[in-house]
């Protein structure tokens, strides 16, 4: 017998069953009354992604049900959660849920146009975990002596690298632009007397208004290291200031280790000269907060 209406759908009543969705959807039907085809625990695939469980399964048939509920119990708000879906639909992507919970149970059910149900299928399938989220709770600028101070192309007749922490916007480092000149990359290396973290830099390009824009970072790759020799970038800078006296100032970055050394290493110029200048240079540490929605306490 077919069947051709529209009908309301409210979903918590649907088989009767408590704590389901009660909201009202919009169907429009032309089907069968048919007894519906289950859907088969083999037709149904579940991802764990992150935060999340996409549910996916096979088209069925023509006529085998008119649309299908899925439910499943949230341990997170602790709710029994309805869905429908038409029978054109093969997929369903589950949000908010998380690793730590195991196994959730999803009740696969088909109806037809008369809202008879099939048999109910159990489907287990697991979350991947929910990622963390890191925010800047302060930043503190480290003091910095000359003697922590090093490169590895100082130019000899001016610019020396004490300038980027005497304070004053109209002094500048340099690397070397004469001959011999040395290839990039060109770096400023601190050697800290105590150990770090979570930081941020900032820098201010050299005052320099009568001259052209060139030789300013335009990459720079950010390294650390425990012994001072042996480096790995943490982060890299791309698209620079390159106007004069412009500051620029790092959003924090988070190693996931502690370091003793740090090199702010240029790779890259405006105008691509084997040489870079700066103003002022200045290091922070920083102090974060972690949240992790696969640890924090339930309410």
């Amino acid at each position: 017998m077919k069947l051709n209406f529209k009908y309301m759908i409210a979903v918590g009543l649907l088989i009767g069953m408590t704590g389901c969705d009660d909201n009202l959807e919009t169907f429009e039907i032309g089907g069968s009354t048919a007894a519906p085809t289950a859907i088969a625990t083999s037709a149904v695939n579940s991802d764990p992604l992150p935060g999340q469980i996409k549910l996916t399964w096979n088209t069925p048939s023509e006529g085998a049900f008119e649309y299908l509920q899925i439910k499943y119990h949230d341990p997170l708000t602790e709710q029994d959660v309805c869905k429908i879906a038409s029978i054109g639909t093969t997929e369903m992507l589950i949000e908010d849920t998380r690793a730590r919970f195991g196994d959730y149970s999803f009740f696969f059910q088909t109806f037809n146009a008369a809202h008879q149900g099939s048999e109910v299928t159990e489907i287990k399938a697991k979350s991947g975990a929910a990622p963390s989220t890191t925010t800047e709770k302060s930043r503190t600028e480290m003091k910095i002596e000359a003697d922590q101070l090093s490169t590895n192309a100082q130019e000899p007749s001016e610019g020396p690298i004490k300038n980027l922490i005497d304070g004053k916007g109209n002094t500048f480092f340099h690397t070397r632009w004469s001959s011999p000149q040395i290839e990039l990359p060109h770096y400023i290396q601190i050697d800290f007397k105590e150990a770090h973290e979570d930081f941020a830099i900032y820098y201010q390009n050299r005052t320099d208004n009568t001259w052209t824009s060139e030789g300013r970072p335009s990459v720079v790759e950010l390294q650390i290291s425990s012994d001072g020799k042996t480096f790995e970038t943490v982060a890299t800078l791309s698209g620079l200031p390159s106007a004069h006296s412009t500051e620029y100032t790092s959003e924090f970055i988070v190693p996931g280790k502690t370091f003793t050394s740090f090199r702010f290493n240029v790779i890259a110029t405006s105008g691509n000269t084997k040489y870079f200048n700066l103003a002022q240079f200045k290091f922070y540490d920083v102090e974060v907060e972690i949240y992790d929605p696969e640890t924090v306490p339930l309410d």
